[in-house]
């Protein structure tokens, strides 16, 4: 079992609003792709939904990429430097879109969200074992959850600012771009445009600058995942040499892989989804904060019922038959009720996050680190199963494409909460 990192009240409390702090910050970066899509598709006069995915694709990639360099860079580093460092590359990944996103590069743009995703991959690959070891593992998914408030949160609020400042009258300006003659004349409105995204941009990065230095100053405890997240003693865990011992880990990379695949398809794709009912962008821009929107409410019923009314693998099997249930609601109807079904995956996918780390990370000791990496890869699904999403939908009916997406996914992440968290783990 673990222990806490440390006993004294007051510091762990601090601790805790660190961490609510960090999440908040990378919930609002994160969750800000979901209009930037529409953004991008404009301000790039991109001709496909599949192009303009490229904006979630290299974001998420960066996670697949960066995982494992970011564990080796925390064994040097130690957690608490490993979260600074995370913020000062997200900082610089902030500068290069916002910069080249402006100058309508799309190729140096999308490099600057994979920078920025890196430095995610570095700050969550310390931030989520860090979470999940602070304290008893049994009751990790509170914690987690507890935190996915501040990150759900951010959530909300971060594609309601893009929209005010940059996406505001999209569909008049769709309009005036459209019937536009002069090439000149279009590109003058397009550059107008695609300068809104500087000052927002220029200001997170200033932001993350900030916090890098002042996280680096805070009284956050430092922490080595293998002294805290030990095998119990008399298990098998103990002896073992190789991280590929641990089925239970591997089994829960592509849970989480599949998970941030819904995730996403749920938040960012949303706004796509509904306009493939003709909704108007002007209504679709904000559909992403209505899917966190859920999410904030399952996180508060994980608060509350994690573990005191039900354990972390039974709150994940309930979560994997409403993803189903849900999914099944948005293909039989259409418009904005199948849209409201499409937000319902947020409460869904809310507590599974939260129940998947720790009982993946469950035992690994020396591993720690290692595995938390190789979980934070599993992220890359964000990238992956949304990308497919936006193609396959251009051959067959995008309602379909969804559901033969979604479904297969929350089945496999209910076998993970009945037999796949347990595998190659002694008793």
């Amino acid at each position: 079992m673990s222990t806490a990192i440390t006993s004294d009240r007051k510091s762990y409390k601090t601790s805790m609003a660190i961490l609510a702090l960090l999440f908040f910050i990378f919930g609002f970066v994160t969750w800000v792709n979901g209009p930037l899509i529409f953004y991008v598709k404009l301000a790039f006069r991109l001709d496909t939904d599949a192009k303009a995915f490229l904006v979630t694709f290299s974001f998420y990639m960066a996670y697949f990429f960066l995982a494992l360099p970011s564990s080796w860079i925390l064994e040097k580093t130690g957690m608490k430097k490993g979260m600074a460092l995370g913020l000062l590359v997200m900082a610089i990944g902030a500068f290069v879109f916002g910069t080249f996103a402006t100058h309508r590069n799309y190729t140096l743009a999308l490099t600057g969200l994979f920078i920025i995703g890196s430095g995610l991959s570095l700050l969550q690959t310390a931030v989520n074992p860090y979470i999940s070891i602070i304290g008893p593992i049994e009751s990790a998914a509170q914690r987690i959850s507890i935190m996915g408030i501040c990150n759900k949160a951010a959530g909300i609020i971060s594609p309601i600012v893009l929209s005010l400042f940059v996406l505001k009258g999209i569909n008049k300006l769709e309009d005036e771009v459209n019937a536009a003659v002069d090439p000149v004349a279009k590109e003058s409105i397009l550059d107008t445009f695609a300068s809104k995204v500087y000052v927002p941009y220029m200001i997170m990065a200033a932001v993350l600058f900030f916090f890098a230095i002042w996280i680096m100053r805070s009284p956050l405890p430092e922490i080595k995942g293998s002294d805290v997240n030990k095998a119990d003693e008399g298990t098998t865990e103990k002896s073992k040499k190789s991280i590929f011992q641990f089925p239970h880990l591997w089994l829960g990379a592509l849970c989480l892989f599949l998970y941030v695949g819904v995730e996403v398809m749920a938040g960012d794709a949303i706004g796509i989804y509904g306009k493939g009912f003709d909704i108007p962008t002007d209504e679709t821009k904000y559909f992403t904060s209505f899917t966190l929107g859920a999410m904030l409410l399952g996180y508060i019923i994980g608060i509350i019922t994690i573990p005191k009314y039900i354990s972390q693998q039974k709150a994940l099997s309930v979560s994997a038959v409403l993803g189903v249930i849900f999914t099944i609601g948005a293909f039989l109807t259409k418009g904005y009720t199948s849209v409201a079904f499409v937000a319902a995956l947020g409460l869904a996918n809310a507590v599974m996050w939260p129940a998947i780390f720790p009982l993946a990370i469950y035992r690994l000791g020396k591993f720690t680190e290692t595995g938390a990496a190789i979980l934070i890869m599993g992220i890359a699904g964000g990238a992956i199963i949304p990308r497919l999403f936006a193609t396959l939908k251009e051959t067959y009916d995008f309602q379909m494409v969804f559901a033969w997406l979604m479904i297969p996914c929350y089945l496999y992440i209910l076998f993970y909460s009945i037999r796949g968290y347990k595998a190659g783990l002694s008793k």
